[in-house]
């Protein structure tokens, strides 16, 4: 296995964020035998282990001890769960409640993994962190700047654009120059047990659970009208917390073709008459985005740029970019051209704005405006 270059002397500690997953297992061996004191911590964020879901607190536990096992290190285990349901899942739950599309990953990422595990490394006497984010980090005129993943399908760096200047002076990130299959290969060649253990998707207290059943837990069902664009009404929702703008399955409305034939997507909402919007084709102008609105704007760089910004705006994860026009209003808001416009922009997400490879930072979206019909 080859060392990774990476800032770090040899015996210098580490702490690396063990999930039970492959890619944080590799980053733990490519330290170790980089010559780093790697200190693995295992953080319990979710309180509840639902065996119906495929992310189960203990099965991670077990594939984490499997692998440090394998490489000879002592792991430790931190309950992080109280922290995460004040800062993470209550907001969360409020974002939905109110009709937007919530992040917790953003969130997730700011106040637990490059928060709290960071104050638990100081207790440790630790100053590095490192995690298997596909990201880079380089430092450029005395600044840490965040750069995409050199494997561009699974680049993270959209979920890290709240992670401040000085945490990113103290994490590291061994993968964000490897591609998954790379790093599928050497967690083989290092026979780590989890080598071939599945990557996990969504959210983590999800699983692989129907999203609309698991927050159904919290949020009552509250059925409304389903109206076409028109109008018309068209069917019955649960609860508009249930929807995100975009969404084509899970309507109900699957058996009324009408119009043109083509299927069903949220187009938007109405919180004040409880109304589920609805337009019929992906080529909707209802569903495109021209421009949007964004508050809590946070800069990698720890200050905004200078405005007017001309840059590349992502509105979704892994969703294409769009050159943009970004101003600002207030004291943390943004105001960003789309062009070309976006697709099943949701209220809630993030807008990432980046310069080339290097991401700048973002904000969360508040309002969107459609383009104008063709």
């Amino acid at each position: 296995m080859k060392p990774p270059a990476l800032p770090i002397a040899p015996g210098e500690r580490v702490v690396v964020g063990l999930s039970g997953g492959v890619d944080s297992a590799v980053t733990a061996a490519v330290l170790r035998h980089a010559g780093a004191a790697v200190e693995p911590v295992f953080m319990k964020n979710w309180e509840e282990d639902d065996r119906e879901g495929e992310c189960s607190a203990s099965d991670d536990l077990a594939e984490a001890e499997a692998v440090c096992s394998q490489l000879g290190l002592h792991l430790r285990t931190v309950n992080f769960s109280t922290e995460y349901w004040d800062r993470v899942f209550e907001p969360f739950l409020a974002a939905a409640a109110a009709g937007r599309t919530p992040n917790p990953d953003v969130w997730c990422n700011q106040e637990i993994k490059f928060g709290e595990l960071f104050r638990y490394a100081d207790d440790l006497g630790v100053s590095r962190i490192a995690t298997g984010h596909y990201a880079r980090i380089v430092e450029r005129a005395g600044r840490h700047r965040l750069l995409k993943g050199r494997d561009r399908a699974k680049d993270q760096s959209y979920f890290l654009y709240r992670v401040g200047q000085d945490s990113l002076a103290r994490a590291l990130f061994p993968l964000g120059d490897r591609t998954k299959s790379e790093v599928r290969a050497m967690a083989e060649a290092a026979t780590l047990p989890n080598h071939a253990r599945p990557d996990s998707t969504g959210i983590c207290f999800i699983g692989e659970r129907p999203f609309r059943e698991f927050l159904a837990r919290w949020i009552p069902p509250s059925p409304g009208p389903v109206e076409t664009v028109d109008g018309e009404r068209i069917g019955t929702h649960r609860g508009l917390a249930y929807h995100t703008l975009g969404q084509r399955r899970g309507l109900g409305i699957g058996g009324r073709r009408g119009g043109s034939g083509e299927p069903w997507y949220v187009a938007g909402k109405n919180l004040e008459r409880n109304v589920l919007i609805v337009a019929q084709g992906a080529a909707h102008p209802r569903l495109a985005t021209r421009s949007l609105t964004a508050g809590s704007a946070s800069w990698i760089a720890g200050e905004p740029p200078p405005f007017p910004l001309d840059c590349e705006a992502v509105t979704r994860y892994r969703g294409p970019g769009s050159t943009s026009r970004v101003t600002p209003f207030g004291t943390d808001r943004l105001r960003v051209e789309l062009d070309p416009p976006q697709w099943g922009v949701a209220p809630g997400q993030s807008v990432v704005l980046y310069a080339g490879e290097e991401c700048l930072g973002g904000a969360i979206i508040e309002e969107t405006a459609t383009a104008p019909a063709r």
